[in-house]
C-alpha cells in the first residue's frame, strides 16, 4: 500500500490530524532537548565538592570570598547556599526562610516546560486515535457510497487511517519517558538543595559560635 510513496505522501494519508501531531512532536522534541541541556548544565556542580570548597574558603579566606565563590556559579545548590550565607549575621529563622524561598524559585525554574512535555505525552495518543476514528468513519461512508465493490478501497482507507494511531504512539512514548525522567531529575535537585540548606544552617551557626575553624 505504501510502495512507491514518499514519506510526505504517507504522512498526508493520515489527514489533518497528522499536522497536529507534527506540531506536538516539534514542541516535544524542542522542550526535551532544552530541558536535558539545562539539567546537564545545572548538575555539573557536585554538592559534596561545592560544600567542601565553601567550608575551606570560609576557613582560609573569609565570608566575602565565599559569597563571591557562590556567585561564580549558576546552579540550584550554589544559589541556595548564596541566599543563606549572605545573611549569616541574621537570625537562623531568617536564613532558613531565605533559602526556602530560593529552593522554591529554583524548583519553579527547573519545572518550566516539563508540563508541556507531559501533556503532549498524554494527549497525542488520543489525537492519533481521533484521526484513526475519522478515517474509519470516512471508510464506512465509502462503503455506503460504493457498495461491496468498493471494499478493497475501504480496507486500504482503514489501513491508512491507522497511520494516525501509530504516529500518536511514536510521539507519546518518548514524551512520557522524558517527562518521567524530568520529574525524577527535579526531585534529585530538590533533595540536593535541601541538604545544602541544612549544611548552610550549620555553617552559619558555626560562624556565630566561632567553632568553624576548629
Amino acid at each position: 500500500m505504501f510502495q512507491g510513496k514518499t514519506l510526505w505522501q504517507i504522512f498526508s494519508m493520515g489527514g489533518f490530524t497528522m499536522y497536529i501531531l507534527l506540531i506536538c512532536s516539534i514542541l516535544s522534541v524542542t522542550f526535551i532537548i532544552e530541558r536535558f541541556l539545562k539539567y546537564r548544565l545545572k548538575s555539573k556542580l557536585k554538592r559534596a565538592d561545592f560544600m567542601s570548597k565553601i567550608k575551606q574558603t570560609l576557613k582560609t579566606s573569609g565570608m566575602d570570598v565565599a559569597i563571591k565563590l557562590c556567585e561564580t556559579y549558576d546552579t540550584p545548590i550554589s544559589n541556595v547556599v548564596h541566599s543563606g550565607i549572605k545573611l549569616y549575621q541574621k537570625p537562623e529563622k531568617e536564613i532558613s526562610n531565605s533559602m526556602e524561598r530560593e529552593i522554591t524559585i529554583e524548583t519553579i525554574s527547573l519545572e518550566r516546560n516539563t508540563s508541556i512535555v507531559g501533556t503532549i505525552g498524554n494527549i497525542t495518543v488520543y489525537i492519533g486515535l481521533f484521526g484513526t476514528v475519522l478515517g474509519i468513519i470516512r471508510s464506512f461512508h465509502d462503503i455506503s457510497r460504493l457498495g461491496a465493490g468498493g471494499m478493497n478501497v475501504v480496507i486500504g482507507g482503514v489501513s491508512e487511517a491507522l497511520i494516525c494511531t501509530a504516529t500518536g504512539l511514536l510521539v507519546a512514548i518518548p514524551s512520557v519517558i522524558a517527562y518521567n525522567y524530568f520529574v525524577k531529575k527535579i526531585d534529585n535537585f530538590v533533595n540536593e538543595m535541601e541538604i545544602c540548606a541544612s549544611e548552610t544552617i550549620d555553617i552559619t551557626g558555626s560562624i556565630k559560635t566561632g567553632t568553624l575553624n576548629k
